[in-house]
């Protein structure tokens, strides 16, 4: 459970990010709309996409800000871009990516930058981002990285994981994460940024290949 100076920081997040990709008309109280976006954050099917790893992301979000085209878009998308989380769907980053197309626009925020932030999360469906595209190398580099966390906090992770997918059965379960495992490390790299693929490239594919590994036995 987030203490109370938590959310009030993790609202303050969202008021300078939205504020910052308004446009010159300002809009209504961040308020509601950071309090609704918190309040699916901590929905009772979650055990890993939670406010810890929103504000994980928004954290990755900072440090790489250097690198992106528009952080304030980067770092909206980072609070939609799970909002809506359901594991037993497929089509999770297209609602959150809806919820933001209603929401911003109604918050004050032009448009165009409605859809460059609905665009940021759909692409964290495949986190592939073209090689010029800076915002989306950003999310993506944000999301993925806990892949290259310290061992406890990776084993943390895939067990948050699996208590998400406790519905599936342990052999279908091993199996669909074992593909996805071969899936990153076929890669040419899991980073776009140059600080993620200095600095998580090669933790991320050991972690990877270590629970691989487990999996396999």
């Amino acid at each position: 459970m987030a203490s109370h100076a938590d959310l009030d920081t993790l609202r303050t997040r969202f008021a300078r990010a939205l504020e910052g990709a308004r446009g010159p008309d300002g809009g209504p109280d961040p308020a509601p709309y950071a309090d609704n976006l918190l309040a699916r954050w901590q929905e009772p099917q979650r055990h890993y996409h939670t406010l810890t790893h929103l504000t994980a992301v928004l954290d990755h979000v900072d440090a790489l800000e250097k690198y992106a085209a528009d952080p304030d878009a980067v770092r909206l998308a980072a609070w939609f871009h799970d909002a809506v989380y359901l594991p037993e769907r497929s089509e999770n980053e297209e609602r959150s990516a809806r919820l933001a197309e209603r929401a911003l626009p109604e918050a004050g925020v032009p448009d165009a930058k409605t859809a460059e932030v609905a665009r940021l999360v759909r692409l964290t469906v495949t986190h592939a981002p073209a090689d010029d595209d800076r915002d989306g190398q950003v999310l993506c580099d944000a999301d993925l990285a806990i892949l290259a966390a310290p061992p406890s906090a990776y084993a943390a992770y895939t067990a948050e994981v699996r208590e998400e997918y406790h519905f599936v059965p342990n052999e279908a379960f091993r199996a669909g994460r074992a593909d996805i495992l071969r899936q990153l490390l076929a890669l040419p790299h899991l980073f776009s940024t140059p600080h993620g693929r200095e600095h998580w490239e090669a933790t991320a594919r050991y972690n990877l290949s270590a629970e691989l590994d487990m999996l396999s036995a």
